[in-house]
């Protein structure tokens, strides 16, 4: 570098660091997204270096098995959340500052229907898991598995509602510490659990692991509420249920074209000859393209409570100003890591161990369509900070369906088959958010 160049990097530095602190939301935007990335990229790197070990010690078959239980899971979670985490960040960070008393109802709310619902759904798969291993699964072994993981839908409905708070707050770091050190508990907890116990070892470690993110998070809440002044009330917390059918209830609608319709694809592929074996390479692949989609994860917690507050503020500008930067963000960011990691793919599957590396065009595929989603996914938080999640559920049940029809006529292809089934899902819902962008959203701006 020249010494000119030299002169004028600081420099062009220094005033872009003087815009940014100049900018309150600029300020905002970028603290939280520093403080969500560190926690993500930590808890990811855990969460890799985890899945390599286990799948080195479970083989392809095995591993595969611990996919479509955490994907069995995951399907119940959707009810069991009942789309509280949301819920809670949209409306605490839309009237924490112009009506704390309705922000201490709403967080009432979500942590009692999050109990309610996490254990609901938690009991009847505890008794249908013999059921759902023989005639979905086709394999009746995994009935046991499936019942230890049960209270990851208590938990998990538990852990949303609370980090749903504090993001609400806007807390980035503390929910950052928090991932770090559920991270750093979650890898010598799941080794172990394989090391003991094989399969339901690693599930019993992730029940361990969401025990201890619940006890973070409480100690958190209760410190973040208690500093702000908001005084969550259980007797006046049925002045809010009609959040329940405004926001959560069409989350919840719309959630089920994920977890659900992703689980219906699964079980297409493990009832197919060598099933388990192929969701063992679809496995390792989705590993990383949720790496691709870590970054922005970690920067959507952010975006929804800041349109939020923004729109409980009538500050239309920069609304749309911080819906832009991250659309393009989100593209940007995704695309060159789905670059580099598609061209580094046959030696990232061959780490997974023998018959891995045969897999290593399944992980392409699922790179570009991670593209897709982490651009649709901003819209997705425009739409929730409109209050128009009924939409939003109409939009994903679009995508579902293309979902599960395009994985019935390509699941012949094992692996391969079920991840150009979602691009080609991304590339339509890609089409469809388009629309509803241009001829509603943008048309009928919603105050």
């Amino acid at each position: 570098m020249s010494s000119r160049q030299e002169a004028v990097a600081p420099s062009f530095l220094r005033g872009y660091v003087r815009r940014l602190e100049a900018s309150p939301t600029g300020h905002r935007l970028a603290s939280g997204a520093f403080w969500s990335l560190v926690g993500a990229v930590a808890s990811r790197v855990l969460a890799l270096a985890a899945s390599i070990f286990i799948a080195r010690m479970l083989g392809k078959q095995g591993f595969g098995e611990l996919g479509v239980v955490q994907s069995t899971v995951g399907m119940f979670q959707v009810f069991a959340s009942f789309g509280l985490g949301i819920t809670a960040t949209k409306y605490v960070a839309e009237f924490r500052s112009v009506d704390p008393a309705k922000a201490g109802r709403i967080v009432s709310l979500s942590f009692t229907v999050a109990f309610a619902t996490g254990l609901l759904i938690m009991v009847p798969l505890i008794i249908f898991a013999p059921w759902l291993a023989e005639r979905t699964l086709a394999a009746p072994y995994l009935a046991g598995p499936l019942r230890i993981g049960s209270p990851i839908l208590l938990l998990g409905a538990l852990c949303g509602a609370q980090t749903g708070v504090l993001a609400g707050f806007e807390k980035f770091r503390t929910i950052a510490r928090i991932n770090l050190l559920t991270g750093l508990a979650n890898f010598p907890l799941m080794v172990a659990g394989a090391y003991i116990a094989g399969l339901s070892g690693i599930v019993g470690a992730l029940v361990i692991g969401l025990g201890v993110n619940w006890g973070l998070n409480h100690r958190a809440v209760s410190t973040v509420l208690r500093n702000a002044a908001v005084r969550p009330s259980l007797s006046d917390c049925t002045k809010e249920l009609g959040v329940l059918w405004r926001f959560s209830i069409p989350a919840v609608l719309g959630g089920l074209m994920v977890g659900p319709v992703m689980w219906v694809c699964n079980a297409m592929l493990v009832n197919q000859p060598n099933g388990y074996g192929e969701m063992g390479v679809f496995n390792a692949a989705n590993q990383w393209r949720g790496a691709i989609l870590f970054l922005p994860g970690a920067v959507a917690p952010i975006v929804l409570p800041v349109l939020s507050n923004l729109r409980g503020k009538g500050d239309r500008s920069r609304y749309q100003r911080v819906l832009l930067y991250n659309i393009w963000f989100n593209a940007g960011v995704t695309l060159a890591v789905a670059l580099g990691i598609s061209i580094a793919a046959p030696f990232i599957m061959a780490s997974y161990g023998k018959g891995f590396r045969a897999g290593h065009m399944v992980l392409v595929v699922l790179s570009l369509s991670a593209v897709l989603n982490a651009t649709l996914g901003v819209v997705g938080q425009a739409i929730a900070s409109e209050d128009r999640m009924w939409w939003g559920m109409l939009l994903n049940m679009l995508w579902g369906g293309v979902l599960i029809l395009s994985t019935w006529y390509l699941i012949g292809y094992g692996a391969m088959g079920l991840a150009l089934a979602i691009l080609i899902a991304y590339a339509f819902h890609s089409l469809t958010t388009g629309m509803y962008t241009y001829f509603v959203m943008a048309k009928r701006p919603r105050r």
